[in-house]
């Protein structure tokens, strides 16, 4: 009888966000998840370094371990083994943690999933040798899956897929740079920007995961879709929670995109919905040095009258519809009910 796996549980995350509760046929994906968490937690501690200290606080406690599922899972979906592809997983969170590592140190952040985060522990030049040590340790893991039976020619394309989705990532940050830049609150921008920042890395992984397993080219290409997608839903989806969920249950402080200035989705729209004084008032909630509460609170005022929130969701809800349609093209199964459910857990993770 189909159930329910909570992600949280299983991986080890640290609060409502973590908490991606999806439909399963068996207990296979919890397993699975369960083998990502034990490897990432022996990958580092056996070096007694200064490096291997960095990375084993970066990576233990693990987050969601999203990405990793999401190479498991598509590389079931098109009916290959998940074994093979389990190095390949074990690299994506790699990757992944190396991102939010460089993301802290660019950010100022003192917190990730609610301890001190690298760069506050050991000091950002550090850190940055720790992300970039992260980095590398993605592409060993593909190198990995010769050992547990895929085809060189597969790794070669996954190589070059995650190489590509890397550098997409960097395109990203550095659009989201020129964005706060500017400040010119431009809302086809921040889309293109989403889908390299945050949807090239979730693509990356089904990719990756497909095309190790075997899968044939029609199957990549619709979980490439599907992946970009939930992509954009999540970080939209993240946006908004930005300003509806308190500090405490994010891990992070919730006052780091206004301190930041970062333009996220609530606040274009609301721009955009705002008159010249609303903008004005966006504008040096953004800019300004002030209080960050005081300005969050002025935002969110703002963000309510003009029904920001509201809508700026309603977005992640088309995004979570569109990576759903794109998984018609595979043939049924239980992982691809997993990854139907993740489109919309993605969206749900508030409840």
């Amino acid at each position: 009888m189909p159930g329910h796996v909570t992600i949280d549980a299983v991986a080890g995350g640290t609060g409502p966000r973590d908490q991606l509760s999806v439909p399963t046929g068996s207990m296979q994906s919890a397993v699975l998840v369960g083998k990502v968490g034990e490897r990432l937690a022996e990958r580092w501690q056996a070096e007694s370094s200064l490096l291997g200290s960095m990375c084993a606080h970066a990576l233990v406690p693990s987050g969601k371990l999203f990405r990793p599922i999401l190479l498991l899972e598509s590389a079931m979906a098109v009916g290959g083994d998940a074994d093979v592809v389990l190095p390949a997983a074990i690299g994506a969170e790699c990757g992944h943690v190396a991102s939010l590592v460089h993301d802290d140190i660019i950010d100022n952040d003192d917190l990730r999933r609610g301890k001190p985060s690298v760069q506050y522990k050991f000091g950002p030049d550090n850190a940055i040798v720790a992300g970039d040590a992260l980095i590398f340790d993605l592409f060993a893991a593909l190198a990995e899956c010769r050992t547990t039976g895929a085809q060189p020619d597969r790794i070669v394309a996954a190589l070059d897929v995650v190489s590509r989705c890397g550098i997409d990532l960097c395109r990203g940050q550095s659009l989201e740079a020129e964005i706060r830049e500017r400040m010119d609150f431009d809302l086809d921008a921040y889309l293109t920007m989403v889908k390299l920042k945050t949807a090239a890395l979730f693509k990356g992984a089904c990719e990756c995961g497909a095309l190790l397993a075997g899968g044939e080219e029609h199957m990549v290409r619709a979980l490439g879709e599907y992946a970009e997608n939930l992509g954009c839903a999540f970080q939209i989806h993240d946006d908004v929670m930005s300003y509806t969920v308190d500090t405490g249950a994010m891990g992070k402080p919730d006052t780091s995109d206004i301190r930041n200035g970062r333009l996220t989705l609530p606040v274009i729209l609301a721009y955009w919905e705002s008159d010249p004084d609303g903008r004005q008032a966006i504008t040096e909630v953004l800019v300004d040095d002030g209080d960050p509460i005081t300005r969050r609170d002025t935002l969110m005022e703002i963000l309510e009258r003009t029904g920001a929130i509201t809508a700026a969701a309603g977005r992640a809800v088309q995004y979570s519809r569109d990576a759903i349609d794109a998984l018609r093209a595979l043939p049924p199964s239980s992982s691809v009910d997993r990854l139907r459910g993740f489109a919309q857990a993605a969206i749900d993770r508030d409840r």
